[in-house]
Order: C-alpha cells, then sequence, then structure tokens
C-alpha cells in the first residue's frame, strides 16, 4: 500500500508549495515546532500559524494538540482556529504542508477508485467540487480523547488528553454512496472492505500507510461524505484538506484526511493502523493481562463508533464559581444511531441526581447541549454528568471498567472537582 500512483507523483516538497502558508510566504525556518525541532516551542501558534495560543499542545513535533474547555464551550461550530489536531507522521524539513489553517491549492489533486474493481477510476478535485454537496454536522472526537483519566487504574502511552479532544463541525461535500454509483464502479463478487487512504506518508519507506477499512454493507457509509469544506469554509491543510473522507458518528482516525484513493478489497488493509492501533480488546483486560502489541484482528475490533459520551462545559475550575446557585452546562453525543434522551446531573459526588433540560441537536451526529440548576456549597465538590440514549445505551460510572493499554475509547460519568 507505500506505492503511490503513477498518476499522482506529488512529492511532499510540492505539496508544502501547495499550500495556503507557502502562499502566505510562510519559510520552513518560521515553523519552529516542526522544521526546528531542536528549539522548545511555547505555544500551538507557533507550531501552527493561526491556532490559538491557548491550545493544550501534546507532542510538538507532530502538532497533536487539544482544545481546552474554556474555549471549546463558547461555539456552536468549533472553529479551526481552537478544533484540536492530531497526525501520526513527522515531516522533518518540509513541515508547511500541513502547519497551515489555510486552504492547500488544489491543482492536479486526484481522487483514484482502484482495487477489485472492472475499471479503476481518476476523478479530479475540480470535478468532485461541481457535483452536488450536503451539510453534516457531527462531533469530531480523537479516539484517545479522556485517554488521561484511565491513568487512575494505569497510565497508558500517547497523549494525555483530557476532554477537549473533540469539536462540533459542519461539514461539507459529497455523499460517498451517490459518488460511487455515479462512477459506475463495478466490484468483484469477492469485495467486502472499502479502503481510504490519504495523501501522508510513514516517516521511512519501511512504515506503514495510514489506511483504514470500512465494511461494504456498514450502514455508517450512508451519510459518509467526501468533505470539501469545514464549517463553511475549504478545510485546511491542517485538518485534512483539501479533501477528507467525513462519516458521521466515528471516531477521527475513521474520517482519514487528504485522501487520495479508495480501494474495494476483499480484506482489510495492512496498515497497522487497522490491523494493530486503533484498536479496543473484545474483553474487558487489566493492565498486565493485555499490552499494547498483542491486538489481533481476531482479539479485538477497530474504535468505528464513537462511544456514548457526556461533558460538563461549566462551571469548571477555572471559572472559580461561588457557593449556592449554580447553573451546570454540557454537551452529550453518541454514533447518530438513536437520540440521547437523558442526562443525568449530581452537584454532590453522586449522592442525589437531576434530569438535565436537553435542548434538541442540530443533527443525530452533533452536540447535544443540556443544562441543570443545582447548588454548590462552601469547600469541595463534586459535579458528575451521565448520558443515556434511546437504545439504554449509558456511561459507566467507573469508566475505568473499559480501561485498555492504548487509552482508547473513554467515556466514563464526566466529573468537575470544584472547591469553592
Amino acid at each position: 500500500m507505500n506505492k503511490k500512483s503513477k498518476q499522482f507523483q506529488l512529492s511532499r516538497r510540492d505539496f508544502g508549495k501547495l499550500t495556503g502558508a507557502a502562499a502566505a510566504g510562510l519559510s520552513l525556518n518560521m515553523i519552529p515546532g516542526f522544521a526546528r525541532t531542536a528549539f522548545a516551542v511555547e505555544t500551538a501558534d507557533q507550531i501552527i500559524p493561526g491556532k490559538s495560543a491557548s491550545m493544550i499542545i501534546h507532542n510538538a513535533k507532530l502538532g497533536v494538540m487539544e482544545t481546552p474547555l474554556v474555549l471549546l464551550r463558547k461555539y456552536a461550530h468549533t472553529p479551526k482556529e481552537i478544533l484540536f489536531c492530531r497526525f501520526h507522521f513527522p515531516h522533518e524539513g518540509d513541515a508547511a504542508w500541513y502547519a497551515s489553517l489555510q486552504p492547500p491549492k488544489r491543482e492536479d489533486w486526484v481522487l483514484e477508485i482502484d482495487g477489485l474493481v472492472q475499471r479503476p477510476r481518476q476523478v479530479k478535485l475540480t470535478d468532485i467540487e461541481k457535483m452536488p454537496q450536503v451539510k453534516r454536522v457531527s462531533v469530531i472526537q480523537c479516539a484517545g480523547n479522556g485517554r488521561s483519566f484511565y491513568a487512575a487504574e494505569q497510565k497508558v502511552g500517547g497523549g494525555q488528553w483530557k476532554n477537549g479532544g473533540m469539536g462540533n463541525v459542519e461539514w461539507e461535500g459529497v455523499p460517498l454512496r451517490q459518488f460511487l454509483a455515479d462512477q459506475k464502479v463495478v466490484p468483484a463478487a469477492s469485495v467486502r472492505w472499502l479502503t481510504a487512504e490519504g495523501w501522508d506518508q510513514p516517516a521511512t519507506p519501511e512504515g506503514s500507510d495510514f489506511s483504514k477499512s470500512y465494511h461494504i454493507e456498514d450502514g455508517a457509509l450512508d451519510n459518509a461524505i467526501l468533505a470539501l469544506k469545514l464549517n463553511g469554509e475549504p478545510i485546511p491543510a491542517a485538518h485534512g484538506g483539501p479533501l477528507r473522507l467525513i462519516i458521521p458518528g466515528y471516531y477521527g482516525n475513521m474520517n482519514v484526511k487528504m485522501l487520495t484513493k479508495l480501494l474495494y478489497m476483499d480484506e482489510q488493509a495492512p496498515s497497522v493502523f487497522q490491523s494493530l492501533g486503533y484498536r479496543m480488546p473484545l474483553r474487558p483486560v487489566k493492565p498486565g493481562q493485555f499490552k499494547a502489541n498483542d491486538y489481533t484482528i481476531e482479539n479485538s475490533r477497530p474504535t468505528y463508533a464513537h462511544v456514548i459520551k457526556s461533558v460538563i462545559f461549566s462551571p469548571l475550575p477555572e471559572d472559580k464559581p461561588g457557593s449556592g446557585p449554580v447553573q451546570i452546562t454540557g454537551v452529550a453525543f453518541n454514533d447518530g444511531t438513536a437520540p440521547i434522551t437523558s442526562v443525568q446531573v449530581s452537584a454532590d459526588g453522586g449522592k442525589t441526581w437531576q434530569e438535565a433540560a436537553i435542548k434538541p441537536a442540530e443533527s443525530p451526529w452533533a452536540w447535544y447541549h443540556w443544562q441543570v440548576d443545582a447548588k454548590l456549597v462552601s469547600g469541595a465538590n463534586t459535579l458528575i454528568s451521565r448520558a443515556t440514549d434511546a437504545l439504554g445505551r449509558s456511561q459507566p460510572l467507573d469508566g475505568l471498567t473499559r480501561w485498555n493499554p492504548r487509552g482508547f475509547e473513554w467515556n466514563g460519568a464526566d466529573r468537575v472537582f470544584l472547591t469553592v
């Protein structure tokens, strides 16, 4: 899967020239986080110009950063300036291609349809842009969002995300199923998987491409789009532009950035990101029983659909609330297959609970905003929120029951500790 199309031989350096950062005259020496890793990086805007300096940096070399909740809660649709970032491959020496919030220039960008098909296709991005498009408001979330909370059982490797590895975004693009139908692709009878590949490449020839595979019959693909816009603007390189596969209700790693290939296959992609990384054990495990490299196709599943989750947005410790009446607010979401029907909130560490008022969501995959009136007492206060949907799926009160050695899919009841 490492071999790139002969018809699309765009080098990393050439891509850098096509990004808006290059167009704006940003030299590599002006991006200390990637091109000058010997120098300390203090703020996110030094890594990706235009990002909020308040972003929480988990890995400067890879541009991994999350959004403080005090910023995230301000917007119905998360702006690109504060949307979390997650890339997997360092690009020493030619970092400008994705260290930019500007849309990449898109000349010669091609999407290939290949694999077990009667006749491969190549579709220019300029032609995709002319096709009918739809909007999808959906939560985009890193599968590792909340990973730091697993440390109460045992810390796992990777970025120690809190709850800011997510955003609520309006995507716009061409419906995937209709696009494939219009291209009159005829797959072989043995085809069971659709694999998506992005442009970005591993740091070494021996590395594995970032490829993700989906069952052809996966109902989530019915809502998928070939996204061209993020919040009404062309998708910036830092968030997967110029073309990104968006599957509403699926974790971010399944929404392949910088899409260049769709492959019909009879097996899953051999990429380690499909077969080893981004997977959850099929049975509960404890530290020492199951290690990060013990995953196989047989004993685990991919991190596909969001598990149900709620997050408290206010009050937070930064708000320094006083004792007395307070309004507790937050959001809840799931994979979109059933509506959120209940958010229970406790202001006293779980001794008593109240039902929050839930506002209708913009779409099945978007945030459900909720609020409840409560009272804080002087001293220590523990706020807890727990969401339930129409299928009866609910957050575990103890999220550590889902501990796993890669720290994915945290969805324990959310807790905020306040000292008043």
